[in-house]
């Protein structure tokens, strides 16, 4: 059942629509990422939500409540931003109690509230420091305590992680993901990694030039990308314009494999890197390793076909098989291939 729902959400600044018509509902203890590049419009979405950017048409409904002209200190929404946004003047325990203090909380349900969160976030011990004498990680916990210590109807977050390292931002991603399943808050967050978003969300938003492009659970939105946009901007994919014909894709003068009906006309073939593979016979089209790249716990490969360039990445165990400037022949499956109309958005 919907709890906040979006519903025809535009915002225009004179002739420019940073959002047009956005339509969600997101479920009681759901965790959605809006994604998608710079300017595609979901850091105005969340504004929106929150209350500091007003919509020019559609409307905002909280649990069944129209919030849309309700001003932001009154929706009672948890927020955190890239910066964390802290009083450097303050304790930990300060920090987390202001909020509580603005809503004219008393002292003794203040200090058993500010305790119990910060235990929550693992700061139980650092109450009394103030935030220079915090890590980088520390300092989003106190954010994200003071955020939840008002005890939201919803949780905000603007790139929360955006200013850790990536050793650091991988590891408070998952304590994130933990911290929500134990509250069971609804969170919309924004992030333009998709990593990111694959690892946290229950259902990812994906966003482009102010419109929604494709929604759904990440693994279904991975496998299963409805565009190029799509499957480009999650994930690694090779994309080729084609011709669909019964039973087959013609690109460049190659017939390749297509599971199920497709309709005849024209599409983008669509087929993810880890899904192909090097073969020595009965191979579907061949070329030439122009580059090879070592990244850890997988090889990726560069190849030149009469499809175009393609990528293949291989898991490392051991030796690669190939190197550059060898000929090779490239093979995958039918059902790994993603076939769409040429420019949908299904």
């Amino acid at each position: 059942m919907s709890f906040l729902e979006l519903q025809g959400l535009s915002k225009r600044y004179g002739d420019f629509s940073a959002v047009t018509e956005c339509t969600l509902s997101v479920a009681k203890g759901e965790f959605v990422c809006l994604l998608g590049p710079s300017g595609c419009g979901k850091t105005t979405t969340l504004q929106m939500v929150a209350g500091f950017v007003q919509p020019t048409s559609g409307r905002i409904v909280l649990d069944g409540k129209d919030i849309t002209g309700i001003k932001p200190d009154k929706r009672g929404l948890g927020i955190v931003f890239q910066s964390y946004a802290l009083f450097p003047h303050m304790t930990v325990a300060d920090n987390v109690a202001f909020g509580l203090e603005m809503r004219g909380v008393a002292a003794p349900e203040r200090r058993r509230r500010v305790g119990e969160t910060l235990e929550l976030v693992h700061l139980g011990a650092m109450a009394a420091r103030y935030p220079r004498e915090l890590s980088g990680g520390q300092r989003q916990r106190v954010a994200m305590a003071r955020a939840l210590v008002i005890q939201p109807p919803v949780l905000l977050l603007d790139e929360p992680m955006g200013a850790l390292d990536a050793k650091l931002r991988e590891e408070m991603q998952i304590e994130l993901r933990v911290l929500q399943h134990r509250v069971g808050i609804t969170t919309i967050m924004v992030t333009h990694d998709q990593a990111e978003a694959m690892t946290l969300a229950d259902r990812v938003v994906l966003m482009n030039k102010g419109a929604i492009e494709q929604v759904g659970r990440p693994f279904d939105m991975y496998e299963q990308p409805n565009g190029r946009f799509s499957s480009t901007f999650l994930g690694k994919a090779n994309v080729f314009e084609g011709r669909a014909k019964v039973g087959t894709v013609e690109i460049m003068g190659h017939s390749l494999p297509s599971a199920g009906a497709v309709a005849s006309g024209d599409v983008d073939y669509i087929v993810r890197p880890e899904k192909v593979a090097f073969a020595d016979a009965d191979a579907l089209v061949r070329g030439s390793v122009s580059a090879r790249v070592f990244l850890g716990n997988h090889w990726l490969f560069q190849i030149e076909t009469p499809l175009g360039t393609m990528q293949l990445t291989h898991a490392n165990t051991g030796l690669p098989q190939a190197a550059e400037g060898d000929q090779v022949g490239l093979i995958w499956s039918a059902d790994h291939a993603r076939i769409v109309p040429r420019g949908a958005k299904a």
